[in-house]
């Protein structure tokens, strides 16, 4: 069984927030703590996969789809310009061990982010 993440509690419901896209297997959010005047988590509803490497080697097709709707996002919010960022473990950043992807768009200058 997945462990029980956020994610996976806003995947079924249990904790609502403002969906911004949605497929059959993918959801968009706004995140709770942005860091960029644009800033979406991307998020496929399979709760089993910790990372990016997981997702892909097991759902290509999936995050092909998480992709897609970033680009969606972007061409909605941000004139189809942003930045995607996965974070594979925690000594890199990574706090939710539920592969998600960050959307990030706007003027990212005046942004202190990591690997600027």
């Amino acid at each position: 069984m997945a462990e029980e993440t956020i994610f996976s509690k806003i995947v079924s419901g249990e904790i609502p927030v403002k969906i911004l896209a949605e497929t059959e297997r993918v959801m968009a959010f706004p995140d709770i703590n942005p860091q960029a005047p644009v800033h979406v988590l991307v998020i496929p509803k399979a709760t089993q996969y910790r990372n990016v490497v997981e997702l892909a080697a097991a759902e290509p097709e999936t995050l092909a789809e998480m992709v897609a709707v970033a680009q969606q996002l972007a061409d909605e919010l941000a004139e189809g310009e942003f930045r995607l960022i996965f974070n594979s473990g925690a000594n890199v950043g990574q706090t939710v061990f539920h592969v998600h992807a960050h959307v990030l768009a706007g003027d990212l200058k005046e942004q202190s982010l990591v690997g600027s």
